[in-house]
């Protein structure tokens, strides 16, 4: 069966480390694409404008192998965003992005002791977020004559599946219906075996 299913952080969340004056201040947050990232990144940038680095990770999607990244913002290559990418893997949660904001206490910590910093703030603020299971939905938009009205309710309510008010215009109805990813293709099939219903996987 298709996986369909997959954990992220529970909830915004903040960590917090200190070394030899330094000061590592971890954000971490649910995301769902490279937009909300940018936004979250641009939000901890306004708030700490005066930080010396800004070094964050993310993942994004089941796909391990791709939508990913890690950001030293200017630490020695692999100190900061690896370590944080991999606090975001131990904790099993994709969707997910951290951020650590550095304010340099004058004291250099050479780059196992930047590694330690940036792990165990970030692994701080993801104990504090949680974890929580979520489902990967799909959005269908399913298009009849206004005499199949009767007989598509009483299909989407069979697979008791989520739906949105019927909309109306001179073409008919169209009926927004979403249901977990791996049941999709199974309930679309049965759906169109009403002749004259069509339906259009929506982005």
């Amino acid at each position: 069966m298709m996986r369909d299913q997959y954990h992220t952080i529970a909830k915004d969340a903040y960590g917090e480390y200190k070394e030899k004056g330094s000061k590592f201040q971890a954000y971490v947050r649910s995301v769902h694409n490279l937009k909300e990232c940018e936004a979250f990144l641009a939000e901890i940038k306004e708030l700490h404008p005066k930080a010396r680095h800004h070094c964050y990770a993310y993942r994004l999607g089941l796909d391990k192998l791709k939508d990913y990244r890690a950001n030293d913002d200017g630490e020695p290559s692999g100190s900061a965003g690896k370590p944080i990418l991999g606090q975001l893997d131990s904790k099993g949660v994709t969707n997910a992005m951290a951020i650590v904001v550095r304010y340099f206490g004058g004291t250099k910590l050479g780059v196992p002791g930047l590694i330690h910093a940036y792990k165990v703030s970030t692994r701080e603020a993801l104990d504090i977020a949680g974890a929580e299971e979520r489902l990967i939905m799909d959005e269908v938009r399913l298009r009849f004559d206004f005499a199949l009205m009767n007989e598509v309710m009483r299909k989407v309510k069979q697979h008791k599946v989520k739906m949105k008010a019927p909309a109306y215009d001179e073409k008919g109805c169209t009926l927004d219906i979403s249901m977990r990813q791996s049941e999709r293709e199974r309930i679309v099939e049965d759906i169109e075996r009403l002749l004259g219903v069509t339906a259009d996987l929506l982005d």
